[in-house]
Parts: C-alpha cells; structure tokens; sequence
C-alpha cells in the first residue's frame, strides 16, 4: 500500500506541522565556519529539487477523500509465507506491509511527490545551507503503541541500531554521518561530507522504541511481534499463514493530515497460498477481496465467471504515470561466463519480445529501452550537449558505439523465425572466444556455454522457456531453476549465488543508485548485475553530487543509461503504465489517484455496496 525506500527498507509513512528555535548544535555549526557565512533553514517541509507542494498547515493529501469512513476488513492474498516479524533481519522472511502499517518514520513524502518531505514523527526540520548537519523537532505528540514518548534518543538509538547492526549498505551509504541527542525533544545528525539528498535520506528513517530494542539482536528473526508506533497493531496470525492487522483508534497520528483520509480500513488481514493457482481461485470465489494482476495471459483468461458476470466482481484498468524501471533479465557478470560483453550482447540477440509479446502477453506490454522508463531520463538519440560532454571525459573506457549510433535492441517480426539473429549471435560469440562444435558453443577450453536462470514464481517460466529453447538453437545451455520458496531465493540474491535473474530496477536516478551499481557495493543485497566499472562508478557518483541540480542530473542520469545500454547489463524486458485491479465490489475510493502510486490506503469498505453482495461475502 505504499513505497518502501530501497536503501534501506524502511517505511516511510506521513505527518505535520510545528515551529521552534535554532539549536546550540547549529551556532557552534556555525562559528567552526568562520570562513562561510551559514545560514540556517527551518521549516516544516523540506524538497531535494524545486519547492514542496503543500504548505504549512495544509489539510491534507489531494488525492484522499478526507471524508472516507473508517471500518470494515479488506483480506489480500499473498503468495508465499513468512517466517519472523523482524523486518530488518538479515535472514528469514516478513509478512507483507509490516513496515508500511506497524512503523511510523522521522518525516514522510507522499505519493504525488518525488523526494519532498513533510512532519510525522518530527514535526520540524532545522538545517544548515551548506547540508553539513541537520536538526529535527520531535513532536510532543508522537507516541509508540504501549504509550511511551517517542523521544529523541529514540531516534538516536535507531539510527545507531541500523548503523551497527542492520544491512551492511546501511553503514557504507551513511559513513560519516553522526548523530547526537541535543535535547529531550531535539537530534542532530553531522554530515562529514555535506550533502543534500544524503541529508534528506535521514528523513526515511524508521524510528524504533529504544525500551523495546536495546536487549534484542536486531539482525535476528523476531518469533513474536515487535512494538511500533504507526497507524496498525498486529491483532492476530498464524506464522506463515495468515496475519490480521487491526487499526489503532488510538493512533497518535490519526489526525494528522498526513493520515487524513487513509488507512481506513478497521481491519487487513494477508492470507498466505504457497500455490499461485489456488492463490486465483481463491480471489474468485472471494476467500479474499483485493487482487493486482501482473500476469497478461492471467488477465486476459482467468478473469471469467458468474462472480464477474454479476457483477460482484470489478475488473478495472488504471493509467499511471509511476517511473517504471528496467524489469530484465539480469547478468551477475561476476560470473566468468558473462564478464565478456559480445556474450551479453549476442544473448540480447536471442530474446525475441515480439513473438513473446504476440504470444503469451496478448499483446498488452511495450518493451523497456531505458533504465528510466516513463522519464524524463531515459536516452532516446545520440549524445548530445552537457551529455556528450560527460561521456567524451571517457571515450577510451568505453565502447565506440556509444558516440556515433543510436541504442536499439533487436525488433523481430513476432514469427519466432530469428535465423538473422542467431547468426549475428553466433559471430558475436565467435569474437568472445568460442567455437561451435558438434552442435555445442564451446569455450577455449572445451566446455559448453551454460547458465542458470534462477526464477521465483512459476509463471515465469512461461516466458523463460521460449527464450531457453532460442539458446539452444546455438548449441547453448540455459537452465531454469525455480526456487518457489521466498527465503531460499532471497538468500540466494543476497549471497549471490545465481547466474542470472528476472527483477527489476528502480526507476529514478536517485542517490540510491550506488547501492545498486557502485563497486563499494559489490556486497549489497541489491547490487545485482556487479559491474565493478569505473565510469559507471563515476556517473553514479555525479547523479548523488547533483540530485538538486535538475540540469547536471538530467545530463549524468541519460549519460548513465546509455552506458548500461551499450554494456548490455541485462536483457531488457517490457512494462505497462497502467494498473490492472481486480477487487470483490465492496470499496469504494477517491476519484483522483496518486501520481505515482495506486493509493490503495486511500480505499474505504463501503456498507451500502457490501450489501448487494451474497451475504458470506459482504466482511
């Protein structure tokens, strides 16, 4: 029902409001700059690029209705289980919306925005110009679910916690900053390298009841539910199963205009299928009410029967404007097999999209041709401009190409006959070392080109498998290793032990792009590809120094997308910019959507639709 910040998964969640005083923190801050004049800002909102859409004291979020009425269940369905409640344990696996329902962060963004901040938690923030350090006012207010102040030292324990203790990209992305409790309400964060967006990612931060945490290994799995302070409690659950969160009508932030408006829900429950089968018949016969399909065969056959037929059942497409990424096939090209890039180039050539397209997705995506889809950032002609500049400061580390031809995966006419592309794969192959023998693609020592593609979810081998049959048409071997269990494939990712995979990246050149592509972070869990390259370092390093500067960000990100294009770091795949929903005619919800998000908290269970229903599906 919300975003999850991908640098260190954390929740982040909404709130308001306040004023205060400049800190003792900030005048020493500011005679040790003798030789700058330092001026400080305080406000109750904060943007990485431009000015915050709403102002002080404004009521609430655009796309709520700020009438919805509170009551009612929604029961999702979730494919899967889980195993702990810790949602930063580095084992184990979570129920879904843990972070998003029982944790409240420093400040909170919406969902029409891009990295802008307003209170929850702190209900003022107090910086200086240059971003070497950062103050935020705790609310009075702010409360955990025993009752308990949320204190400054809360927040000063919980940074220490996942700095000492959480992912270890949480401490490499952060090196440097400190934090301080100034006073019983104030803390301070220092930044060793001043840096805006570094400063505005402590606003994600998920404040942790100091009381609760200060005896427990963070980094282990929790066998009973932790202590929160966001707008839900965990009332029931059966560990793996199904978990039944129950809204707090206590919640210290229920009014806050943040949270006007959402979380209307009394009651959401998740039941857990381990079938995805099962999980659809199940949707369909109303064991649970809300469903977002991803699958086009799925949407376009399984969406069928007297439920739909009267009615009681509402099928609906949803435009979006949300940043869709690269989903792909990705190279772990630490991996000898694919360190050369004629090999991921030549096995670009063997993924046809359009008899895949044509075939099993009816037709329904767009093939992904950028890094940035749906933005401003994605390359579309030749460099040009700041661009060109950027890129000519390496010309002799990268491919020729880049300068003088325009980026364009294979097009094929969707019969699945590819001939031309197995013979420039072939030729691709050849330059890379490697004979075709007997029908086999041998390397210089004799052995056969193989891979494993590892999978999660069973339907994903609808689409691996034509692509696998094409490998073999070169005397290659792709094998597809399904691991339906989520705490063994996500260990698998984590550890890195997989040749290849299908995710996805994300879908805007944040600061959050070293954790994904930088060679300091070769170790994170979301480093995937591992490219270990110097110009791709480089850029990245520019898009963090530049995220206030639109201009410089614009020319770094499409200079960034166009060298993983040409390195062929993945095998693009494809995306839709609409929401496909399927949900039991119970709900109702705004009229106007999010910007960049569907905004199912913003949904209200409504009696008088509920009552049309059969009756064992009216709750």
């Amino acid at each position: 029902m919300r975003k999850i910040s991908q640098i260190f998964m954390l929740s982040t969640l909404f709130g308001l409001l306040s004023v205060g005083s400049t800190t003792l923190f900030a005048q020493e801050a500011a005679q040790k700059k003798s030789e700058k004049q330092v001026t400080v800002h305080k406000s109750t909102s904060i943007a990485l690029r431009g000015e915050a859409k709403y102002s002080q004291g404004f009521k609430h979020w655009d796309y709520v209705n700020p009438d919805a009425p509170k009551g009612g269940q929604i029961t999702m369905g979730q494919r899967g289980t889980f195993d702990n409640f810790n949602r930063y344990a580095q084992r184990g696996t979570s129920p879904a919306m843990i972070d998003g329902l029982l944790y409240d962060s420093l400040m909170s963004s919406n969902s029409d925005e891009i990295s802008v901040y307003y209170p929850l938690i702190a209900k003022q923030i107090e910086y200086a110009d240059d971003f070497s350090w950062v103050t935020f006012y705790i609310d009075e207010n702010a409360k955990f679910h025993d009752g308990t102040a949320i204190k400054a030292s809360d927040v000063a324990f919980s940074y220490n916690l996942f700095f000492e203790q959480g992912v270890p990209q949480f401490k490499k992305y952060f090196e440097g900053v400190s934090v301080q409790s100034v006073k019983g309400n104030t803390v301070t964060f220092s930044l060793e390298i001043p840096s805006k967006s570094l400063m505005l990612s402590l606003c994600d931060l998920t404040v942790l009841p100091e009381h609760y945490y200060k005896d427990r290994k963070f980094s282990e799995p929790f066998e009973k539910p932790p202590l929160g302070s966001g707008p839900y409690t965990i009332k029931d659950y059966e560990m793996g199963q199904y978990i039944v969160y129950q809204r707090k009508k206590d919640y210290w932030a229920a009014q806050h205009p943040s949270r006007v408006g959402r979380f209307n829900f009394d009651r959401i429950k998740i039941d857990y299928y381990l079938d995805e089968t099962v999980l659809m018949e199940a949707f369909k016969k109303g064991e649970y009410d809300f469903r977002v399909e991803s699958i086009a065969k799925n949407w376009a056959t399984q969406y069928t029967g007297d439920n739909f037929d009267k009615g009681y059942i509402v099928k609906d497409e949803i435009s979006h404007q949300v940043p869709t990424g690269n989903s792909a096939f990705i190279f772990n090209v630490q991996k000898p097999q694919f360190k050369d890039r004629k090999v991921r180039q030549a096995l670009n050539l063997l993924f046809d999209f359009e008899w895949t397209n044509k075939n099993l997705f009816y037709g329904d995506y767009q093939r992904n041709y950028s890094y940035f889809m749906n933005t401003e950032f994605s390359v579309t002609d030749l460099p040009n401009g700041r661009e060109l500049e950027i890129l000519s400061q390496y010309k002799e580390q990268l491919p020729s190409e880049i300068f003088n031809k325009k980026f364009s995966l294979n097009k094929t006419d969707g019969s699945g006959n590819i001939r031309k592309e197995i013979r420039q794969a072939l030729r691709l192959f050849k330059q890379a070392g490697y004979t075709l023998k007997n029908n086999q693609l041998l390397d210089p020592t004799g052995k056969q080109f193989e891979f494993e593609l590892l999978i999660y979810r069973p339907s994903e081998e609808r689409f691996a498998i034509p692509f696998q049959k094409n490998i073999e048409r070169i005397g290659a071997k792709m094998n597809i290793r399904l691991v339906s269990d989520a705490s063994q494939y996500i260990n698998r990712v984590r550890e890195r032990e997989f040749d290849m995979i299908s995710r996805s990246f994300s879908g805007f050149p944040s600061e959050t792009l070293k954790i994904q592509w930088h060679s300091d972070y070769l170790n994170s869990s979301y480093n995937f590809v591992g490219p270990n390259h110097p110009v791709v370092d480089a850029l990245v390093e520019a898009i963090a120094q530049n995220q206030e500067n639109e201009a410089e960000l614009t020319a770094y990100a499409k200079a960034f997308d166009r060298v993983l294009l040409w390195q062929y770091y993945s095998i693009p795949q494809w995306h839709l910019s609409k929401y496909r929903v399927a949900y039991w005619d119970k709900f109702s919800r705004p009229d106007t959507i999010p910007k960049y998000e569907l905004g199912e908290d913003t949904w209200w269970y409504d009696a008088q639709k509920a009552k049309k229903l059969p009756s064992n599906k009216q709750q």
